[in-house]
Formats: structure tokens, sequence, C-alpha cells
């Protein structure tokens, strides 16, 4: 069964030039078609949102935000539980962002941060501690690396099979040749494809679908070893390696993370 979320704050009234929404979302919540009247940096903890915007899918694992400037439609949804935080910031401050939706990567102080106003339930800074803390916070959204979209999806006819294989079952290992022939086509010419349409290879995309399926199958409570053998590794330090390059942590400290 899913739940329609309803947006928390009205957009004739914002309640600070910066403010924050904390949600506690369960598995299958989606937000209807809809648009601020000002930027929105959403922030997650645990699962992966999904978001729709101008045309693109973002798919943002919790070491990345999604960044959507004031005005634009986007709707969204969570497959699964994950705690969630929306940095609302008014159209003055946010014209040093980014004027169209993409990904921001999220460091360590910018997740501290965000944690401590999310268990506080801090909606807007009111103390002089609460406002150098929104202003550090601020400072490192600024200074984010930005990124087009973290698995990025494609109408290629002779791209968009191949993808919707790899969304449903993350760990075939059919290769790039393979599916040339399968494609009637060659091996070059894909390879020349997902660079065009999606900014990457065909190698990088599908190291990024197994991570997303990864933090799905330690969330179940897996161990890193069981992981990394769903996932058709021999042994675990090369899913480490894959893991750490994306989550800026190892598989197990995010486990301890998630209590498991």
């Amino acid at each position: 069964m899913s739940t329609i979320y309803q947006p928390l704050f009205d957009d004739d009234n914002p309640p600070g030039d910066i403010f924050f929404g904390h949600e506690v979302f369960l598995p299958n919540t989606s937000t209807s078609t809809h648009s601020h009247s000002w930027g929105q940096l959403q922030l997650i903890s645990g699962g992966i949102l999904e978001l729709n915007a101008e045309g693109k899918r973002f798919l943002s694992p919790s070491q990345y935000a999604v960044w959507v400037p004031a005005g634009i439609e986007h709707d969204s949804y969570m497959r699964r539980s994950m705690n969630y935080c929306s940095m609302n910031i008014v159209p003055e401050l946010a014209n040093v962002l980014p004027t169209f939706a993409c990904l921001l990567e999220v460091n360590p102080i910018m997740e501290a941060i965000v944690a401590d106003l999310r268990e506080r339930r801090v909606t807007v800074a009111k103390t002089e501690q609460d406002k150098r803390l929104v202003n550090v916070l601020f400072d490192q959204v600024r200074a984010a690396k930005e990124h087009d979209q973290f698995l990025p999806m494609t109408k290629d006819k002779l791209l968009k099979p191949i993808l919707n294989e790899l969304e449903r079952n993350p760990t075939c290992t059919t290769t790039l040749a393979e599916w040339a022939q399968k494609c009637h086509t060659t091996e070059r010419t894909l390879a020349r494809h997902c660079q065009d349409k999606l900014g990457m290879s065909f190698t990088e995309w599908r190291q990024r679908r197994k991570f997303v399926y990864s933090l799905h199958l330690l969330r179940k409570g897996m161990s890193v070893k069981e992981a990394a053998l769903t996932l058709g590794y021999h042994q675990a330090s090369p899913f480490i390696t894959l893991f750490k390059k994306h989550a800026n942590c190892t598989p197990e400290q995010y486990r301890q993370r998630l209590g498991l």
C-alpha cells in the first residue's frame, strides 16, 4: 500500500530564509508533482530517494542530496523507510547554487549537522549556536561537488532494454560484447552510446547499479561477504573498494550506522 505525502510548508509563508523539514518516511511513500517558491535540498539517511525533475530521474543514495531550484516541478518516491530532511532556501540566497536540478555530494560535516538538526527537530535556527551551524551547513552546500545524475537513464533504443534488464537484475553478468550481439550492433557502437547518452561507460553504470543494490542487501542484514558474493564478486575486497568509492565509508561502517 502506497502513501501520498503532503508538503509541510505553505509556499506563501516560508518560516525563514533557510528552514528545515524532518520526516520519517514509511516504505512506498510518494509525492505528487509539485514545486516550491524556494529551492530545496533533499537529504536522506538509510535508503534511496527516487526523484523526477526536468525530464530526468535522480536516484540518490544518502551520500548525495538532490537539489531542486525554486519553481521546478518534481515528484519523488521512497521504496523503503528512511529519515528525510529538506533544507529549504529562499531564492535570494539560493542564487549561488545551481539553476537546474542536480545531485550534490554530502560530506561528513553536512551529514553531522543535518543529523543534529534532525534529532532536535530544528525547523528554523533561533539560537546563535544554531544560526552558526546553519551558516556552516550552507557554506558546505555551496562548495559541494555537483553531479548530473548518479544513475542516469535514457530512452535510447539500443541502451534502454539493457538498462531495464540491469534495473531488474543488478547481478546480470552479460558483457557489452554479448549485449551488442543480442542487439545486432557492435560493442564499439554500444560503448559510444553509453558515453553520449549516459556520460559514463557501461562498466561504470553497472558498478553504480551494483552499489545501489548493495545498500539494499546490507539493509536486509547481509554480511559484507554475503553481499559481495551476491553481487558476483569472488571475494569481498573489490566490493569494499567499489563501496568506498561512492559511500566514503566501508560496507561494515555503513552496517554499523544502521545498527546491524
